[in-house]
């Protein structure tokens, strides 16, 4: 077994908000079989002669659930910071990188998808949901289910896809959409291919139209029909702008919210990113159906978009999470950050009631339960051993965590994770992702970053591994 020793303070998010000093976790395999003061775990280890192959030593650390990612776009690290990005509003955002899109290949997908998940796991995210909604160039989801498995992240990787392009009404260029018989056959393909539905599985598949202003009705009806077929979630962007309802008034005439209840996509099978923008009324019914939203405020707040209705979305019943959102749009993927900003910003909009322990909860549990992932986002016997560990004796940490160690994570300087267990595997260990090599990876990515901008040469390495 693996035994995590003696952290400072455990902070297990379970029903009863547990927070143990001196604590220890004990892990066989890739289940959590107990969380007690270090004391007791000692105690059960001489009695049961338990035999223990492996030691993490958490003196000094404040150890809490594997975060959770709901939304991101992980083909996206290629593109931050792109000078004719910086200050647009989203749909000229995305217009100002659809053509720039367009030359991905297997190769700079492949890399993104690392970088985008190197930097989760050092903000201490343990899952991570994917929306990739573009293939061009003969990039598939098997290159970011290839990328990502050799990390070791737990991965919900959608199947994405864009169907209506300019020329049918859409916003995408035609260079960028699919046909949808092909997306249909395709994600077909990967849901039998790569679903794991077991409790602990690594990989699942998502369904995941892009949104109203880029697929058809007709394609997300039929994604619905699709992923309830095989019991798989649905994904998709829903009320992010204005421009948003605007735009589904004169093309659909109906809100996006409205939108989304007439094909079907209300359930507890489904989460909707952002949801900046839905009416008072629609957050209520969609509570009562139990739909998912991913809570991006960075990246609503780098594209002017608006602040989220967080805490009615939550007493509405709709199962929250956050999300990191595009690479492109934050521009990082630091899902520890992403607490700190969704606190942050709920304060400025005057609610300060919301504390560190809520934001966190947020990333935890609530990521959890968006994904519908019982077995993840907390720290009691039978879940899922997704373990971070953050030290408590950095600079940025002086003077805070000797008094609140816990909310020192969001309110001094956001630490990277010390040490990261993912399905009962050491993933990260003293500040450093096992075994791989981050600064090649940097490299490579630079050099793909800038061929797919300036649409200069073709891939410098062909093998993908």
């Amino acid at each position: 077994m693996l035994l995590i020793r003696r952290a400072d303070l455990v902070a297990t998010f379970d029903d009863n908000e547990r927070e143990l000093a001196h604590a220890s976790l004990l892990v066989d395999g890739r289940e959590i079989v107990a969380v007690d003061s270090d004391e007791l775990i000692r105690k059960r280890i001489e009695s049961e002669r338990i035999d223990v192959h492996k030691e993490i030593d958490a003196r000094g650390h404040v150890v809490i659930p594997g975060l959770v990612n709901t939304h991101h776009h992980f083909f996206q690290t290629l593109t931050r910071n792109l000078p004719a990005g910086q200050d647009a509003e989203l749909f000229e955002w995305l217009v100002a990188h659809y053509p720039i899109w367009a030359r991905i290949d297997p190769e700079s997908l492949f890399l993104a998808s690392q970088v985008a998940a190197c930097e989760l796991m050092l903000s201490g995210c343990t899952t991570a949901a994917d929306h990739t909604y573009l293939w061009p160039n003969g990039s598939r989801v098997d290159d970011q289910i290839a990328a990502v498995s050799e990390l070791g992240l737990r991965f919900h990787c959608s199947r994405g896809s864009m169907s209506l392009g300019e020329s049918d009404g859409g916003l995408p260029p035609d260079s960028v959409v699919e046909d949808e018989r092909s997306i249909l056959r395709d994600t077909r393909r990967v849901i039998e291919q790569f679903h794991e539905s077991e409790r602990f599985g690594m990989t699942r598949i998502v369904v995941a139209p892009c949104s109203p202003f880029s697929v058809s009705e007709a394609l997300m009806r039929d994604s619905v029909d699709l992923a309830r077929s095989y019991g798989v979630h649905l994904h998709t962007h829903l009320a992010e702008t204005r421009d948003e309802e605007e735009f589904c008034r004169a093309k659909l005439g109906c809100t996006p919210v409205e939108f989304a209840e007439r094909v079907g996509w209300v359930g507890d099978d489904v989460w909707f990113a952002h949801m900046v923008h839905p009416h008072d009324h629609e957050v209520s019914r969609l509570g009562a159906a139990r739909c998912g939203a991913a809570h991006c405020p960075t990246s609503n707040m780098r594209l002017g978009s608006g602040i989220a209705p967080l805490l009615h979305m939550q007493g509405s019943g709709m199962r929250v999470g956050l999300g990191v959102d595009g690479s492109a749009s934050n521009d990082g993927s630091d899902l520890l950050a992403e607490a700190r900003q969704a606190m942050l910003l709920h304060r400025l909009a005057g609610h300060m009631a919301i504390g560190a322990r809520d934001v966190l909860r947020l990333a935890t549990r609530g990521g959890a339960e968006v994904l519908g992932r019982p077995e993840i986002g907390r720290l009691v016997p039978g879940a899922a051993a997704d373990i971070v560990g953050f030290r408590l004796d950095s600079l940025g940490m002086a003077g805070g965590a000797v008094h609140d160690p816990l909310a020192a994570l969001v309110f001094c300087r956001t630490p990277s994770v010390s040490f990261s267990v993912i399905n009962g595997v050491e993933r990260v260990r003293d500040g450093h992702i096992v075994g791989f090599d981050t600064g090649s990876l940097i490299r490579r990515h630079n050099a793909a970053a800038l061929r797919v901008v300036t649409g200069d040469g073709r891939p410098t390495d062909s093998s993908l591994s």
